[in-house]
């Protein structure tokens, strides 16, 4: 009876979630892009550095995009024999590679802010403000577009979504300080605009890198208590103890768990099983949960005589 293991699966989960993000994902992606090779052609034409460096930032984002979108696209490739669980975990390495491009790219605005402190070029107020201006613009819509995504429980779309945020707050440095500059003549304004956002971009960028580390570590989701998963586990009719107890997630929408469940008595292997399998999906959210099932009589079934905590 101890080898005895149950499993639950969830086929259908995620799926609306997956076509929207992907939407959301191609929608803000294109959006970027367009704008991104406008912004080149202007430069080129202009000979505008400002324009040409705005452009270098909407191509971090897109680059982010993308990356965000092939993960979605690679997630949905079905389980193999060498990949049993899927393509899921790409979604969370891109997530770190963009978490770790958000810091990258605060640390580079650190730098170049250092040095227009040092020695700060002539800054064309008027053509600053009106780049500004557009690339806010069409980072708020494509920012618009990743709200109405699963950029809450998804850490794939929340790091491309942070990524279009740290911009449109660029966008917003650059706007407030184009307008010291125009009308107070302050040129420092624009250093120091770029260092606020830059540590505003930099906290983002470290959550989500640190999340998404957590992840890939088989850490325990942080919205699970594994504590109450095992202590609601024990409190099932004839079930004398829960050991074994793994919890970790394969993307941040796709928690899993295993254990082994003791009990006693006259209790019923397959009752018991159900019933855990039960409080697991409704009351944890467990699509994918993997049990065995003792009789306390006879011990633990692992070939090392006692099982791992």
């Amino acid at each position: 009876m101890g080898h005895n293991h149950g499993h639950s699966h969830g086929h259908g989960h995620g799926h609306s979630h997956g076509s929207g993000n992907k939407k959301a994902l191609f929608l803000s992606f294109i959006i970027i892009t367009i704008f991104m090779i406008v912004e080149v052609i202007g430069g080129l034409v202009t000979n505008s550095l400002a324009l040409l460096s705005d452009a270098g930032h909407m191509l971090s984002d897109a680059a982010a995009l993308g990356l965000s979108l092939t993960a979605i696209k690679l997630g949905e490739r079905k389980a193999s024999a060498t990949n049993t669980f899927g393509y899921r975990r790409f979604e969370i390495i891109a997530a770190s590679l963009n978490g770790i491009t958000l810091i990258a790219i605060s640390l580079y605005i650190f730098y170049e802010a250092y040095q227009r402190l040092m020695d700060p070029p002539e800054v064309q107020s008027i053509g600053m403000l009106l780049i500004s201006v557009l690339g806010l613009i069409v980072n708020i819509i494509a920012a618009a577009i990743l709200m109405k995504a699963d950029k809450d429980s998804n850490l794939n779309v929340r790091s491309a979504f942070l990524h279009v945020l740290g911009d449109m707050l660029g966008s917003v440095g650059a706007i407030v300080a184009a307008l010291l500059i125009m009308f107070f003549g302050w040129g420092i304004a624009d250093p120091i605009a770029s260092i606020i956002v830059a540590i505003l971009i930099i906290i983002s960028g470290w959550r989500v890198t640190r999340e998404s580390f957590h992840v890939l570590m088989e850490g325990t989701p942080s919205q699970i208590d594994i504590q109450k998963v095992k202590e609601t586990l024990q409190g099932i009719p004839q079930v004398e103890d829960v050991h074994d107890l793994h919890i970790w997630s394969i993307t941040s929408e796709m928690p899993m768990l295993s254990c082994h469940i003791v009990f006693g008595g006259d209790g019923s292997h397959d009752a018991i099983l159900h019933q855990a399998q039960k409080i697991l999906h409704d009351e944890f959210g467990f699509e994918h949960s993997t049990l065995q099932v003792e009789n306390a009589d006879k011990g633990c079934a692992s070939p090392h005589g006692t099982c791992n905590y």
